[in-house]
Order: C-alpha cells, then structure tokens, then sequence
C-alpha cells in the first residue's frame, strides 16, 4: 500500500504465519507441535530476524537505501528479510491499530484473518522513526478540522499523545515524537487485546504480541514481546513489555 506523501509514515503490522495451511490434513498438523514450545516465545523468530536486520545493514542499507523515500526504507520484509509468504504483512498509515470496539476498518479485517484463519503465532507492530503520522497526531489542535482523513486515523493514538506530553513535556519536538512513536506500539499492543479472539489465544500461550521500532537513521531495529500476565495485573491500560532487546 502506498499512497502519495501520506504513507511517506506507513509502517507494518507484521504477522508471522503458521507454516501450515488450515486446510491440511490432522497429522501434518501434528508434526508442528514439536517446534511450538520455541515459537511460542518467538526466539526462533527473532534470532533469525535479529541476523537478517544486521546483513540488510551490511550490504543493502548504506549502498540501496541511503538517499530512499521514508516509504521505502521502511518496507517490513525488506529490513527483516522475510521470504515470500514467511510473513503476512499490513501496512499503514502510523503503525496504528484500533481497538476492537472502533468497528471495521481494512487493518482489524486482516488482522482477524491472520489470526483466525492463517493461525499465525506471533504479531509484530514495527513503528519508526521520524514518522509522519506520528507528527501529524503529536502536533493535532482540538479545534482541527474533524473531517479530515488523517486525523480521524491518527486520532487512534491520542492515549499514546496525551501518555508523551504527560511524562515527556520537558522535551523538544522531536523528542517527543520519538516517544510518542514508540508509546504507540505499546497502545497498539493493548489495543489488540481488546480483540477476544486475540486475548483468548494470547492466554493460552498459542499467539504472543511483540512490538520493534525500526529507526532508519542509523539502521537500528528494538524489539519486546508484550508481557500479559503482567500487563493484566498492572490494569488493561498499562502495558508491561519484557525480552527487549536492541540491534545496531
């Protein structure tokens, strides 16, 4: 998806698919439950991810993707080096995902079909840096102009907005947006929650949530993975991450 100037800010809402098609017969099926206990806490996953990220920086970031369009330079199976049909992969404006009771839109109808018919194991929201939808929302006047498209999109993220200007008003602009671009992953991840077939399968240990910011200034990727019971103890508008790590 790319339209114009405005998805200059896409990002990607990564979901990593089941390597098996609903369709196949039971005992197929049966031969992935052995990979399962690793896949669960997506360390596979993300030990491959880790070794793709660092040989795009190596040999592609600096010579292919130096003087790119934002658009490009943040394309999800580029940088993360994901193989046709390893991934399945939405992209938009923000990397914003609405909560369940905002109603249908295109990122929710891909999301329940990841989920409910490709049975994908993990989710992987990537925000990014310099994003201009997250300018866009951290610089929304109340008083803006309602009808406007972007900022009834962007306006999803308003708790990650006010959670910035709260804890992070000391800061310049650009700073703030930086936090703000990351407090918006965590958002997103409580958004999905949200979801009851999500949660459902986040509780039973069959789908994990994880959250990357991908800043492509010096090519550097973070990544965490949600931290359910924890978040569910603290309250259902807190999040608690664990396993972050950074690569560069």
């Amino acid at each position: 998806m790319s339209v114009s100037d405005i998805c200059r800010s896409n990002t990607g809402v990564s979901l990593k698919a089941s390597t098996e098609l609903p369709a196949l017969i039971q005992d197929l099926k049966d031969e992935k439950q052995d990979s399962l206990v690793a896949m669960e806490s997506g360390c596979d996953l993300f030990d491959k991810m880790k070794n793709r990220i660092l040989s795009f920086k190596s040999y592609k970031y600096i010579t292919v993707y130096g003087d790119a369009c934002a658009d490009s330079r943040v394309c999800p199976p580029n940088i993360l080096g994901f193989e046709p049909g390893e991934a399945f992969t939405v992209r938009n404006v923000a990397n914003l995902l609405p909560t369940y009771e905002s109603g249908q839109s295109e990122t929710n109808a891909a999301l329940e079909f990841a989920v409910n018919s490709l049975e994908v194991e993990n989710i992987l929201i990537i925000g990014h840096s310099c994003c201009r939808g997250i300018c866009a929302l951290m610089g929304m006047q109340d008083e803006a102009d309602s009808s406007s498209f972007i900022r009834s999109w962007v306006t999803i993220g308003k708790k990650a907005k006010l959670s910035t200007k709260a804890f992070a008003s000391n800061l310049d602009f650009d700073q703030q947006r930086t936090q703000c671009e990351k407090e918006s992953i965590n958002n997103s991840l409580l958004n999905l929650l949200t979801y009851p077939w999500i949660e459902e399968k986040v509780k039973k240990g069959v789908l994990s949530l994880h959250g990357g910011y991908y800043d492509f200034v010096d090519c550097t990727f973070e990544n965490w993975t949600l931290d359910y019971k924890g978040s569910i103890t603290v309250g259902k508008n807190r999040v608690l991450v664990k396993d972050r790590s950074f690569w560069c």
